[in-house]
């Protein structure tokens, strides 16, 4: 072996020594494959770097990653979410005794809540000073009550039947109910013989009674019946002390009797007197007339009489006896200048369900004698305005006058044979007795009428106008001049309209409308206004 092989040789092993790697035999396929992915990998990272921040950028790496044999999972962190439970898991939690104690708990807590609002309705309902109808029980204050005093002198016939064929016209007039007798049997001044529960012959029968009594409830009226006892004698307070007491036991069992045939209350006169000498007797009387029954509810009304003219000692007696109206002498025409007073201050003491408002009567006579039969229609209008009951006397409705007696016969017309002056007559009752049914129609559906609050708004020696007003509906006025000259009424008040309209006048050739802030009225003249309710 030459020297140059010999150093070749030696030069190779000592290559191998330094390089450990090949010690072991390598692929070069694997190193080939290796040099490409790191030199892919610092392309794909250049080109990362330069592609712009865009979704279209993302999608271009994740593809490259992939084509490259990377895969890159997101994992995205979602939130969990509470979608209910199922039908076998409701079904479960719903047989659960705390289940059924909670579904028990909030089916009552719901009731209650209905309950409670139901009944709050129910309380603004009762509370509210709305436009209510007049309960039943102070039915006599929805309409004029009419007092026929002698039933002989009332119509032809003379008797109860001869007033049960007259239901009918007093029905058209909307009298509210009639106040009839007394048509008891009593003779004068005798305590001893006096009958209650028996009807004088000289007024008909019981049975006629009962049938005048069954035609009046057919046309919606009631009856009231007089019982005063020695209305045929001279000696007052129920005949004397010393008979007092047997009168009144006498009495309530009368009144038994006669609620059973179905009346609708009594009148008395006197009552101050009884009350006040047998008061326990009095008690019992108004315990049995006024305390209703299951099979009653409609109350019974006890109506009082007295001669009283002064409006306080009217207030006292109201008070003192108890009774539900009491008819006076306080309106009496010798007293225009004292109505508005009077009125008021039986107006602000009582309510006026227990008002009751006459000018006449079975002992006084006919408004047309009392005032003269030129104001008959201004009384009319005067006393269907006013706060409470109108009672008025039989014949008042066409002016009938008195002459020799309290209790003339009722003209009804169609038995005259009409000529020159008669016939001009009756226009005039006919007249009246239109002007007293529009008034009473009125008087019966008009709420401010009905039960509205009295507002005084003049006052004068021979005049007064006065508002009747209640919640939004209609306002009325009533002015009335009682005087032989003309008045001149400036009303003032914040809720006056610059006009009013003319509902009713007894003057027919007023105007339709007028300013009650320069109300003018002719002498003897009255008129009915009327606006509506504004906020």
């Amino acid at each position: 072996m030459d020297q140059d092989q010999t150093g070749m040789e030696l030069q190779g092993d000592a290559t191998k020594e330094d390089s450990p790697s090949q010690a072991e035999p390598q692929c070069p396929a694997a190193e080939a494959d290796a040099t490409e992915a790191d030199v892919s990998e610092v392309v794909l990272d250049q080109d990362q770097e330069k592609q712009p921040m865009t979704g279209g950028g993302d999608a271009a790496l994740a593809a490259q990653e992939e084509k490259n044999g990377f895969v890159k999972v997101k994992m995205e962190e979602e939130e969990e979410k509470f979608t209910g439970l199922n039908k076998e898991e409701l079904l479960r939690v719903a047989g659960t005794p705390g289940w059924v104690r909670t579904r028990w708990a909030l089916l009552v807590l719901f009731w209650l809540g209905w309950l409670g609002m139901l009944g709050c309705a129910v309380l603004i309902i009762l509370q509210a000073p709305r436009c209510r109808d007049l309960p039943d029980t102070y039915w006599w204050n929805q309409g004029p009550l009419y007092q026929i005093g002698r039933i002989q002198s009332f119509t032809d016939a003379g008797n109860l039947k001869g007033v049960q064929h007259k239901v009918d016209a007093l029905s058209k007039l909307k009298v509210k109910g009639l106040v009839i007798g007394p048509v008891h049997v009593a003779p004068p001044d005798d305590a001893m013989s006096l009958s209650f529960e028996e009807v004088s012959p000289e007024a008909g029968s019981l049975e006629q009674f009962k049938d005048l009594l069954h035609a009046t409830h057919r046309k919606g009226m009631m009856l009231v019946l007089d019982l005063t006892p020695n209305y045929r004698g001279s000696t007052g307070a129920w005949f004397s002390k010393i008979s007092v007491t047997v009168v009144a036991e006498k009495l309530k069992s009368a009144l038994v009797f006669w609620f059973n045939q179905g009346v609708d209350g009594v009148q008395l006169s006197e009552v101050e007197h009884v009350a006040s000498m047998v008061p326990s007797l009095w008690a019992d009387i108004r315990a049995i007339v006024q305390n209703g029954t299951n099979e009653r509810p409609t109350k019974r009304v006890l109506m009082g009489v007295t001669e009283h003219r002064s409006a306080d000692n009217v207030s006292d007696l109201l008070s003192s006896t108890g009774v539900d109206l009491l008819t006076s002498n306080v309106l009496l025409p010798a007293d225009t200048a004292e109505y508005t007073q009077s009125i008021w201050r039986l107006y602000s003491a009582h309510n006026q369900t227990q008002l009751a408002w006459n000018v006449g009567g079975r002992s006084q006579g006919h408004l047309a004698s009392l005032g003269g039969p030129a104001l008959v229609r201004l009384y009319q209008l005067f006393l269907f305005t006013l706060p409470g009951t109108p009672v008025v006397n039989y014949g008042d409705e066409i002016g009938l006058m008195d002459g020799d007696t309290k209790f003339p016969k009722m003209l009804w017309g169609s038995e005259e044979d009409l000529n020159g002056t008669l016939e001009e007559e009756r226009e005039r009752r006919t007249s009246c007795r239109g002007f007293f049914h529009s008034l009473s129609e009125l008087r019966g559906k008009e709420r401010s009428l009905l039960f509205g609050d009295f507002v005084p708004l003049f006052n004068s020696s021979s005049s007064l106008a006065f508002m009747r007003v209640w919640d939004q509906s209609t306002r009325y006025i009533a002015a009335i001049n009682w005087g032989d000259q003309d008045a001149k009424l400036e009303l003032i008040h914040k809720t006056l309209p610059p006009l009013a309209e003319v509902v009713l006048a007894t003057n027919v050739s007023v105007d339709t409308h007028v300013d009650p802030a320069r109300l003018q009225l002719g002498a003897r003249e009255a008129v009915l206004l009327k606006f509506p309710y504004t906020a």
